[in-house]
Formats: structure tokens, C-alpha cells, sequence
């Protein structure tokens, strides 16, 4: 170790023997844990990014069944049945492009595009659902 990591490890001893711990808020109630437990830990900084600037679960889990049903159109062999899961892609899409009008988020930029799919392939990629 070295001089700083000793001297660090001495203050917060020293703090804790005088009580300084011993008012804080929260003290006796649960810690609330982090709901990016399940995210990668490469990808929890991005992840934070995103969910700041707007980029909510809501519109991931819409662009999850996006990916869903498409894998499903794809393997889909019965003309009526791929109707309607297109008819199910076209109404997600509907209600995604209405979610991000809300947030004033514009999605017909091609940099937007061309980043959206990037982050896309990574988050989804890595959590191995798809």
C-alpha cells in the first residue's frame, strides 16, 4: 500500500472512533441497491449516459420487442401470422416514435441513427436476450 491509502485508511478510522458516521441520513434503513446490477460493468457508464439524457427503460424495452418480433417475422412461415406480427411491429414503432416526440427527441437524423444502433447492439448484444 501506499503513504495515501495508509493515510486515508487513518482518517476514516480516526472519523469513525470520534462518531462522525454515526448521524448520517439513512442510518439503520436498507441500502438501495443499483439497478444496473445486470448491465455489464463496461457498459454502466453509457447506460447511465443514456438514461440521463433521456433514453428511458420504456424505449428499451419497446426496442426489445422491435427486435422480438422481427426475429420472429423472420422465421415465420404462415403468410396470416406474419401479418400480424407486422401489424404488432408497425404499432410499436408508433408508440416508440411517440415517446421520443414527447422527449422532443429527434430520431430521422442519420447521426442519431447510426449511434442508436451502435449502443443498440451493445446493451442487447451483451445481455445475450436476443
Amino acid at each position: 500500500m501506499d503513504y495515501f491509502t495508509l493515510l486515508e485508511e487513518e482518517k476514516i478510522k480516526a472519523a469513525y472512533e470520534n462518531g462522525e458516521f454515526d448521524d448520517l441520513p439513512g442510518k439503520g434503513k436498507p441500502m438501495k441497491m443499483d439497478s444496473m446490477v445486470e448491465i455489464p460493468e463496461d457498459l454502466r457508464m453509457a447506460y447511465r449516459i443514456m438514461k440521463n439524457a433521456g433514453y428511458m427503460e420504456e424505449e428499451q424495452e419497446i426496442r426489445k420487442e422491435f427486435l422480438t418480433i422481427e426475429e420472429l417475422i423472420r422465421q415465420c412461415h404462415d403468410e396470416q401470422e406474419r401479418k400480424r406480427l407486422e401489424k404488432q411491429w408497425s404499432q410499436r414503432l408508433i408508440q416508440y416514435n411517440q415517446l421520443l416526440s414527447k422527449r422532443k427527441i429527434k430520431t430521422n437524423s442519420s447521426l442519431f441513427k447510426r449511434y442508436e444502433q451502435k449502443i443498440e447492439k451493445r446493451i442487447i448484444g451483451s445481455n445475450g436476450n436476443s
